[in-house]
């Protein structure tokens, strides 16, 4: 039987390009987003490679993400694989003059939205003593950099939370891990610096960053380990990227 697999964040960046590689690969899907359009596009081309559904929330909407989960039909309710995409950056500012929506955003995004998720996902894992989930962190989960202070603290929130779930669900043989890229070329610069395209741009400059066909890559890889193997906690980075302030822009 095909695995199913759900995915947040699936209608751009690295939650389509690993919809992708999964679909090829004939995992059955349930794909999110807040985007109905681009999830029907998303549906309409992966369908050719497998059975696939689409569920359209804001993680940041409680009650919505449990609507809409509660929801699946049969054929795609015993979700097998969790892969926590969803969430953002907003703003590149220090404590001081930060925006209090951009830390709302992020707060609830990253952190609240993948707690909604996963306590909407977690009981039938529970009650079949299996399942697998993915967090997508952050190289901002492992160290923190100029401005970076609330987007920061909430990837190093995901890193703790990666951690409490693996120990909390350890009893009931639920594999949890986490994957922390460093600099990948998607949507994420033109979000966090609210549609400055130049802006966006320069972050990539002058070196090659990850795209999101290599994180998509990785996920695939590790959700196809044998059930014995656990990938727990993975850092990436684009070989011109020792640290979230040290890149080679000299490498392109």
């Amino acid at each position: 039987m095909n695995k199913i697999a759900l995915i947040t964040g699936a209608t751009s960046g690295i939650g389509k390009a690993t919809a992708i590689i999964l679909a090829k690969n004939n995992y059955k899907l349930v794909l999110c987003g807040r985007r109905q359009d681009r999830l029907d596009e998303l549906q309409k081309e992966l369908s050719k490679f497998t059975s696939v559904h689409t569920l359209q929330f804001d993680v940041r909407d409680k009650e919505t993400v449990f609507e809409q989960i509660s929801s699946l039909p049969d054929a795609f309710s015993p979700i097998d694989i969790l892969i926590n995409n969803a969430g953002n950056a907003h703003g590149l500012d220090p404590i001081q003059t930060g925006s209090l929506d951009d830390w709302d955003a992020m707060i609830d995004g990253n952190i609240k939205g993948l707690l909604y998720v996963s306590k909407a996902i977690i009981p039938q894992m529970i009650a079949r003593k299996s399942g697998h989930i993915i967090n997508i962190g952050s190289t901002a989960a492992k160290e923190v950099y100029p401005n970076g202070n609330v987007y920061c603290a909430t990837k190093h929130a995901v890193d703790a939370l990666n951690q409490g779930m693996r120990i909390d669900l350890n009893p009931f043989g639920i594999r949890v891990g986490a994957i922390h890229p460093g600099m990948v070329s998607t949507e994420f610069s033109d979000v966090r610096f609210k549609g400055d395209a130049e802006k966006a741009k320069n972050v990539y400059k002058g070196f090659t960053p990850l795209q999101a066909e290599d994180i998509a890559d990785i996920i695939h890889f590790v959700v196809s380990r044998p059930y014995h193997v656990n990938i727990a906690d993975l850092v990436v980075m684009p070989t011109a990227q020792a640290s979230s302030g040290i890149v080679n822009r000299s490498l392109e």
